[in-house]
């Protein structure tokens, strides 16, 4: 074997500071996953507490399973009473509100 054959495969031994350079990446990698997803989840799940804090009775609101109604009444234990038809009646959960269909609603509404 010639010297060039034992340098490709022994790798450069006079090259230093490949764990600097490896360690650089994984920060930048972790960065970029930070920015582009827990960032924005946080920031949406921030929005949707605001959201379903804000709900006053008379909303009209539609729940992540579909269900589109007006808030009749809401109740200390996390729940509210959603009116789906005249005199017809649901308890749900407040976090079962999609914030995103029901500011869709209220948009095509306004």
């Amino acid at each position: 074997m010639n010297s060039l054959s034992l340098v490709l495969l022994a790798g450069n031994p006079q090259q230093g500071g490949g764990g600097m350079v490896q360690l650089v990446m994984m920060g930048a990698i972790i960065l970029v996953f930070w920015l582009f997803m827990i960032r924005p989840q946080a920031k949406k799940a921030k929005d949707q507490k605001k959201f379903i804090d804000n709900m006053q009775k008379g909303d009209r609101i539609v729940t992540i399973a579909g269900i589109h109604g007006t808030i009749n009444k809401i109740n200390e234990d996390g729940t509210l009473q959603l009116e789906v038809s005249p005199g017809s009646y649901l308890k749900i959960e407040k976090s079962s509100i999609s914030m995103d269909w029901t500011l869709a609603i209220a948009k095509a509404n306004a």
